[in-house]
C-alpha cells in the first residue's frame, strides 16, 4: 500500500520523538520506503529531524539524504561530522554520493573524502567532481557491468557475479575492447542461450546509444526520450566507457528545467521558492516587474500623443484594454508552443517557414475575431468606420504579435540564451505597447483625427 503522509502521521511523529520513544519511532520507520521517511524529515521541525536521522541504519539514512530538499540536507550535514557524513557517502552510489559531497565547503569535502573506507569508491566520486554538474560527466554513475569482447561467455558470468556484487541495480551489460572502447551491450537471451565456449564478440549486439562525457544534460535527456532508454552509457573523447546516466536522473533534470522555465514565464528572474525570505522573493520578482511599469509608461507616452483622437473618439479608449490584451495572448501563445517545440528539439528547418505559418494561422484567427467585432459593433451602434478601425487593428496587432513571439524565442535560442526567457512578462510587455500604437496609428488613418 502506498504510504501518505498526513497531519495525524506527523504529530504522532513529533509525539514519539517528545517522550523519546526511540523503540516505536524505528518500529514506525522500518516499513516506510526512503522517499517517504525524507518526506518526513521535511515536515518535521529540524532538531525532530536530526533525532529521527541518527536513529536509522546508514544503508536508510544515506538513500534518505539523496532524496531530502536541499535547505533541509545542508542542515543535516552540518550537523554531522566529516567521519558521520563519508558513513553516509559510502552506502550511496557514485552520482549521488558526488551531487552532495559537491554542495559541501571545500575544507569539509576533502575531509569527507579521506574518510571514506572504500578507495575506489572515493577515487571515482573524485573523479566525478571534474566535471560540470549540467553535462552528462556531472550526473553520471560510475556503478556498471562490462565485459571484455574477448572472453568467453563462461568468463563472462564469472566477473559478472563479481562485478554485481557491488551494484544494487543491473540494467545492462556493455561489451568493451582492451582499450575500454565501448562496443556493445550484451543480452539476456543471448547470456541464456549461448555456450559457455562462445566468445563474446560473437554475440554481443554492437547498436547501442551513447551520449558524450560533456554532452548537456539537457541533450541527454532528449536522447533518452527520444529512445526510450532507461540507462544510457556514458564515453569519453576517445568512445571508452566511463559510466552511465539511469531514467531517475533524467526525471531530476526534466522537472528542474520544468520549474525553471515555468518560473520565466511567470517573471521571476531567480530560482525561488514559497518558503524563501522576503529579500530573495522580491530579488526574484522585481525585475520582470520593472519592466513591465516601464512597459506601461510606454504605453501612457503613446495615448497621450493621441489625446486629440481620444477626446473626439472617447470610445477609442474603452478598446485599449481589449487590444493590449489580445496583443498579449497571442504573444504568449505563440511564444509557448516555440519554446515547448525548442525544448523538445522538434522545431527544425527554414525560420522563414515557420514565420510563414504563424502569419497564415494569425491572419485566420484574426479574421475570424474582426468579423466578430464587426457584428459586435453594428448590435452596439458604433459607427461602421469606427468598427471597422478596432477590426483592421485587431488583425494587424494579432499577426504582429505572433511574429513577435515567434522569432523572439528563435532568435534567443540561436544566441544561445534560453528561449524560455521571451515568455510571460517580456512577451506580454512588449506586444501591450505595439499593439496601442498600431491601434491608435491605424484608427488615426481611418477617421482622419
Amino acid at each position: 500500500m502506498q504510504f501518505e503522509l498526513n497531519k495525524n502521521t506527523i504529530s504522532e511523529i513529533k509525539q514519539l520523538i517528545i517522550s523519546n520513544d526511540t523503540v516505536a519511532i524505528s518500529s514506525m520507520l522500518k516499513e516506510l520506503h526512503y522517499a517517504d521517511i525524507a518526506d518526513i524529515l521535511d515536515e518535521v521541525d529540524f532538531d525532530s529531524a536530526i533525532i529521527v536521522f541518527k536513529l536509522l541504519d546508514s544503508e536508510i539514512s544515506s538513500d534518505i539524504l539523496a532524496e531530502l530538499d536541499e535547505d533541509i540536507r545542508d542542515k543535516i550535514l552540518q550537523a554531522l561530522s566529516a567521519k558521520e557524513i563519508a558513513e553516509e557517502i559510502d552506502e550511496l552510489e557514485t552520482d549521488d554520493a558526488a551531487d552532495i559531497i559537491a554542495d559541501l565547503p571545500e575544507d569539509q569535502k576533502e575531509e569527507v573524502i579521506a574518510h571514506l573506507e572504500d578507495v575506489e569508491h572515493a577515487k571515482d566520486i573524485v573523479d566525478l567532481l571534474r566535471y560540470d554538474e549540467d553535462t552528462a560527466g556531472g550526473i553520471m554513475g560510475k556503478e556498471l557491468i562490462k565485459v571484455y569482447e574477448d572472453w568467453t561467455m563462461f568468463t563472462c558470468v564469472r566477473e559478472m557475479r563479481r562485478q554485481a556484487e557491488n551494484i544494487d541495480k543491473v540494467h545492462t551489460v556493455y561489451v568493451v575492447d582492451d582499450h575500454e572502447i565501448l562496443k556493445g551491450r550484451l543480452s539476456l537471451k543471448s547470456m541464456l542461450t549461448t555456450s559457455t565456449k562462445t566468445p563474446i564478440k560473437e554475440i554481443y549486439n554492437d547498436a547501442v546509444i551513447s551520449v558524450k562525457i560533456d554532452d548537456k544534460d539537457e541533450d541527454v535527456a532528449l536522447i533518452m526520450q527520444k529512445y526510450d532508454l532507461i540507462v544510457v552509457p556514458v564515453v569519453d573523447e576517445m568512445g571508452r566507457l566511463v559510466g552511465k546516466i539511469t531514467i531517475d536522473d533524467v526525471v531530476d533534470i526534466i522537472k528542474d528545467e520544468a520549474e525553471k522555465d515555468y518560473q520565466m514565464a511567470a517573471g521571476l528572474t531567480e530560482d525561488v521558492e514559497a518558503d524563501d525570505s522576503v529579500f530573495e522573493l522580491v530579488k526574484g520578482r522585481l525585475p520582470w516587474l520593472i519592466l513591465g511599469l516601464i512597459g506601461g509608461l510606454g504605453s501612457v507616452f503613446i495615448m497621450e500623443n493621441f489625446e486629440g483622437a481620444l477626446s473626439k473618439y472617447k470610445a477609442l479608449f474603452f478598446f485599449t484594454p481589449l487590444i493590449a490584451a489580445m496583443a498579449g495572448n497571442v504573444g504568449v501563445q505563440s511564444s509557448a508552443i516555440v519554446v515547448q517545440g525548442l525544448a523538445n528539439n522538434i522545431i527544425k528547418g527554414s525560420i522563414w517557414k515557420r514565420l510563414l505559418k504563424e502569419v497564415s494561422l494569425s491572419l485566420l484567427n484574426g479574421i475570424i475575431l474582426s468579423l466578430m467585432i464587426l457584428v459586435f459593433g453594428q448590435v452596439m451602434g458604433y459607427e461602421f468606420n469606427f468598427t471597422l478601425s478596432i477590426a483592421i487593428s485587431l488583425v494587424a496587432v494579432i499577426i504582429i504579435a505572433s511574429l513577435v513571439g515567434t522569432f523572439v524565442p528563435i532568435l534567443l535560442h540561436k544566441k544561445g540564451i534560453d528561449p524560455a526567457l521571451a515568455t510571460g512578462p517580456f512577451i506580454t510587455t512588449s506586444n501591450d505597447i505595439f499593439g496601442i500604437f498600431i491601434f491608435f496609428y491605424i484608427a488615426k488613418l481611418i477617421l482622419g483625427f
